[in-house]
Formats: structure tokens, C-alpha cells, sequence
């Protein structure tokens, strides 16, 4: 999703005045989602540093290197700063972060979580009284709440995967690899206008009970339980969707065990989804999931949280797991992912992306949600 000059500015300001409330002197941006959602220009992870100094009062620089500074789409709300390879671009973060002229007096900067250390501790060397904490103090609650175009951006990502899981349905899973069956997968992502697949998980058989097993050549059999979970990167928002499919044979029915224990977690899914009413508290969407899970009578075998917040990144906030009690608020992207791994047989996750909105929980992923019998 192109920023255009406007976005840009507001989220600069929106960024200053959280820094303003949380007592922030400087907020610096390197790699990791924080620098495009403010800027629109992703850093690579290079050992050449790349930092956005964004002071609470004055003009942001990015400080980029000299190779790097054609990648970068200009905004008026910062000035851009190449540096050559025989520059010290620590000494020029440090000089952009001013003087430390009193050691009694700290300057408090929010460094980006993704920060390579290498940058965090030669940075401290080499500006005395800098004092450091979490940039997603700053970014964080900014981030987690979605505006429209946002919104349009994770709907349109989440359409695409949506397709590839209603095709599934028709395809050939005997007699094929795991890995054959992922790069399918990573293939349809990427003709289906994802820039990146982040992650085409398929796990058959016992393989499944490992919540993000690697694709390995294990060759899909007939009443195998295959769990298809895949996601990636599409115009910067990303996409995140698990399905379940058991293959079948002539004459040969899906056993009642998998019926039932699939019937377990479908319900506990639609719990989850129907529990992110806004205002509730995000502990509320993972209790109601392992609540009807425990019902079951497969508590034990729900072994991680129910959900994870999704936008630039494939994980971040907000969390739907025990102990968050920030309140769900429109805008609010999250999956809804409970699981049942029963070690050593097969696994099972059904999980959908939902955005809180004013009148409720909406899902953005509408691939049929029973489990497919599949050749």
C-alpha cells in the first residue's frame, strides 16, 4: 500500500504526540515493520545501518546508506541523509540526537524492537546519557488499530488467500510430498499478487501435532488428517489462514475420532470470533476458545495462545491470549487459531483474520470451514 504525503504527516504526528505522553526524547526506527509504517520504505537487513531519527521537536532524518537511498520514496515530514561507506553512521545518529552536555541529564530514546544489537550497543558508546526503551511503547498501540485503507489492505490480502484454500479443495494430496504440496502453495501466494510468502506450513499425519512443523518429503497417504496454513505479504499488509483436509479413498470414510475432535475445534473457533466484541477484553477471545476445548475433554492438547494481532507483520498486537486485558477496539486485526495436537496421531487448527468493528466481529477470511475430504 503506496502512503501518500498526508498519511505520512499524520502518523508522524500521531507518532510525536505519543512520544509526548510517554515522556520520549527521540524515537529511532532501523529495521523491522515500525520504519515502512511510518515512512513507506522498508530497511533491509543489512550490516550497513539504516535509522530513522525522529526527535520530539525538529525535523526526522533517515540516515541511509548511499546505496540504499534510491529505494526510498521522499515525504515532506523527513529529510533523507546518505551516508558513504567510509562514514561512521553511528556518529551521525549520535550527532542528530545533539549533545549530551549534562551527564546528569538522560535523553530518553525508543529504539525499534527490531534493531540489530551490533547498533544498539555501539550507539550507546557513542552518545553518553542516551537511555533506551521499547519503541513499540511509541508505535504499538498506533499500529494495532487499523484505519480504512488498512482495513481494504488485509481484506484484499486475505481474498487471495481465500482462493487458494477454496483450490485446495480440488487437488490432488496423495502421493504427493509435504514440501511439494507447501511450494504449491508458496507458488499460488505469489501469481495471486503476494510479494513474499512468509510461511506454507502442511502438515499430514502425526506431523500435524507440531503446531509449525517444516514440510518435509513425508509423502501424503489416504485417511491422512493435512493441516494447511499459509500466509504472506501482499501491497505491505499481510495474510494469514489455516485449513484442515483428510484424505479420502473409494469406500473409505473419515473416521469418527477426526470428525469429532474437528467438530470440537470448529465450535471452539466460532466461540473465539463471536467473543471479539469491542470493549471486551482480549483475554475474552482465547478463554472462550479453551473453554469449549475443555469441554471436549482436549484442554491439554491446546497448547498456545488463540491468536495474534496482523498487519505489516504476521504477528503483532494485539494478542488474544490469557493475561491481555487491553479492550478490543474497532480497527483491532487479529486471527482467531485454536488448536488440538494430539502427539504422535495428527493436529488440528481452523483459524481466520478478524477485524473489530463498531457492530461486532468481522471475519476477513471466508474459505469454507469444514473439514475437506480431498483425494
Amino acid at each position: 500500500m503506496k502512503l501518500t504525503d498526508a498519511v505520512v504527516a499524520d502518523r508522524f504526528a500521531r507518532v510525536r504526540s505519543r512520544m509526548a505522553e510517554t515522556g520520549v526524547d527521540a524515537l529511532l526506527l532501523s529495521t523491522g515493520a515500525d520504519l515502512p509504517w511510518l515512512t513507506g520504505y522498508e530497511a533491509m537487513p543489512l550490516e550497513r545501518l539504516t535509522m530513522l531519527v525522529v526527535p520530539a521537536e525538529g525535523d526526522a532524518v533517515l540516515v541511509i546508506p548511499r546505496l540504499e537511498a534510491p529505494r526510498v520514496v521522499e515525504h515532506p515530514s523527513f529529510a533523507v541523509a546518505p551516508w558513504d561507506e567510509t562514514d561512521d553512521p553511528i556518529a551521525l545518529v549520535a550527532d542528530l540526537l545533539g549533545p549530551s552536555t549534562d551527564p546528569s541529564v538522560e535523553t530518553v530514546a525508543a529504539i525499534g524492537d527490531h534493531t540489530w544489537g551490533r547498533f544498539v550497543v555501539e550507539l550507546l558508546a557513542a552518545r553518553p546519557g542516551l537511555a533506551l526503551r521499547r519503541g513499540v511503547e511509541v508505535t504499538g498501540p498506533l499500529r494495532m488499530v487499523k484505519d480504512a485503507a488498512e482495513i481494504a489492505a488485509l481484506r484484499r490480502a486475505a481474498a487471495a488467500v481465500d482462493a487458494i484454500a477454496v483450490g485446495l479443495r480440488d487437488e490432488r494430496f496423495s502421493g504427493r510430498t509435504e514440501a511439494e504440496l507447501s511450494r504449491v502453495i508458496v507458488e499460488r501466494m505469489l501469481a495471486a499478487g503476494h510479494e513474499r510468502a512468509n510461511f506454507a506450513i502442511v502438515a499430514t499425519g502425526p506431523n500435524g501435532a507440531s503446531p509449525h512443523h517444516d514440510p518435509t518429503d513425508r509423502v501424503i497417504e489416504p485417511g491422512d488428517v493435512v493441516l494447511c496454513d499459509f500466509g504472506g505479504t501482499m501491497h505491505g499488509y499481510c495474510s494469514d489462514i489455516t485449513r484442515m483436509f483428510v484424505v479420502g479413498e473409494p469406500g473409505r470414510e473419515v473416521t469418527a475420532e477426526v470428525e469429532a475432535v474437528y467438530a470440537v475445534l470448529a465450535e471452539a473457533q466460532e466461540a473465539g470470533v463471536q467473543a471479539g466484541v469491542p470493549g471486551a477484553p482480549c483475554e475474552t477471545v482465547d478463554a472462550a476458545t479453551r473453554a469449549v476445548i475443555t469441554e471436549g475433554g482436549y484442554g491439554e492438547y491446546f497448547v498456545h495462545r488463540t491468536g495474534h494481532g496482523i498487519g505489516t507483520e504476521e504477528h503483532e498486537d494485539p494478542y488474544m491470549v490469557a493475561g491481555n486485558r487491553l479492550l478490543l477496539a474497532p480497527g483491532h486485526a487479529y486471527s482467531v487459531e485454536p488448536g488440538i495436537y494430539l502427539p504422535g496421531r495428527f493436529g488440528m487448527r481452523l483459524e481466520d483474520i478478524v477485524v473489530c468493528t463498531p457492530e461486532g466481529p468481522e471475519r476477513l477470511t471466508n474459505a469454507p470451514r469444514d473439514l475437506a475430504v480431498v483425494r
